[in-house]
């Protein structure tokens, strides 16, 4: 068959040269391998990914794992994540998640890598560190320093903290209190929208304790604690079943009440015919519970833990929490511990006795100014 040529149409090269050419080059790829130096690997798309963007990816990572785990996964992978896993901008984020540290596994490792993170100005770890440093390893001055430094950074559980030690004189003496001071601490956490800081603020301000009596402030100050709480939780976006449900009301003049569906639930919403359930304890709170629950449950002779499950508090000294001043059975750090105590489980519990006395024998009616009345945290439930 006969095909048109001319200056037109492009000149095609004969199968042989175009098979030659392809041979040549593949000759030459094979060479510029074969002078590869010894010992050097091939290398990947990792390898040529640059720092600030891996850092980018950690950052992510470290911010939203749910456990401690998922970071150090990263860690063992290889040299470079390694590397790059423990810079200080990555560190500064983790979050609570990530450094919930188990009691159990509690370990000078463990501890310098909370330091870690605390010395790149991450408030979470400064947080916790402080905490079980000052409650659990008794180095008081350094846990104490450690959760101050959170909180000039605007933390709200570390003011919060702060407050408990201010009202209780915690590391010290009874007369090492500064109730003035833990009313200016708890009223900044309150600020920040702390639910417990709320709560206490509330108590403190209904009770005249260490602040001017005012009963309406303190009464609407317990109002947005629960109001606070019961947003929280409606925030988890949990739809595995309905959270709160209409109920029969007993007053039939008034509208229907709406009522928790759980069986665990903790009614700090009686005021308004509702219940939610109990939140999760933060980290730190956690770890404190464990470390003593493993230590047979009591921090020293003649001391013992804040009587709500959720806290973890332990006593640095005889006689530093407050009683219930009904039963004497039960004793708690703070005036918002016993709220969320006598709400989820004590009112059931509480038996009136004439009176009690402690370990040694000594008469103790009601312990003090922190001395903890039963009836005045029953007007919650009205």
């Amino acid at each position: 068959m006969r095909t048109r040529r001319g200056f037109c149409y492009p000149q095609t090269q004969p199968l042989s040269n175009m098979c030659s050419e392809f041979t040549n080059t593949h000759k030459r790829q094979k060479i510029m391998l074969s002078e590869k130096p010894t010992g050097e690997e091939d290398s990947d798309f990792f390898d040529s990914l640059p720092d600030d963007l891996v850092l980018s990816v950690l950052t992510k990572l470290i911010s939203t794992a749910t456990s401690p785990s998922d970071f150090i996964s990263v860690l063992i992978t290889c040299k470079r994540l390694n590397g790059l896993s423990l810079n200080s901008s990555v560190l500064s984020k983790a979050s609570n998640k990530t450094l919930s540290v188990k009691a159990k596994n509690w370990s000078d490792s463990a501890q310098r890598f909370l330091k870690r993170c605390a010395d790149a100005g991450n408030i979470e770890a400064c947080y916790t560190l402080g905490m079980i440093r000052f409650y659990c390893l008794q180095n008081r001055g350094s846990g104490a320093s450690l959760m101050a430094k959170a909180a000039m950074k605007s933390h709200a559980p570390s003011l919060y903290s702060l407050a408990v030690i201010q009202f209780n004189g915690s590391g010290g003496t009874k007369n090492d209190k500064d109730l003035r001071a833990g009313v200016a601490l708890c009223a900044r956490a309150a600020f920040l929208g702390h639910i417990d800081g709320l709560r206490e603020l509330g108590h403190c301000l209904q009770d005249g304790y260490g602040v001017k009596q005012n009963v309406i402030e303190g009464r609407r100050f317990l109002v947005q604690a629960n109001a606070r709480e019961l947003a929280a939780v409606l925030s988890n976006g949990n739809t595995k079943q309905p959270l709160l449900t209409w109920s029969i009301n007993p007053f039939p003049n008034q509208p229907p009440l709406l009522r928790v569906t759980t069986g665990s639930g903790c009614p700090l919403l009686s005021d308004f015919g509702c219940n939610i359930p109990v939140q999760e304890a933060h980290p730190a709170n956690q770890f404190m519970s464990e470390w003593f629950s493993i230590r047979g449950g009591f921090p020293g002779q003649g001391m013992r833990l804040c009587s709500n499950t959720g806290c973890g508090r332990p006593e640095t000294r005889k006689h530093e929490f407050r009683r219930c001043s009904v039963c004497g059975a039960v004793n708690y750090c703070s005036r918002a511990c016993q709220a969320l105590d006598w709400k989820f489980r004590h009112k059931a519990e509480c038996a009136p006795v004439e009176r009690w006395l402690d370990e040694e024998g000594e008469h103790v009616p009601g312990e003090n100014d922190g001395g903890v009345n039963v009836d005045e945290v029953v007007v919650l439930d009205r």
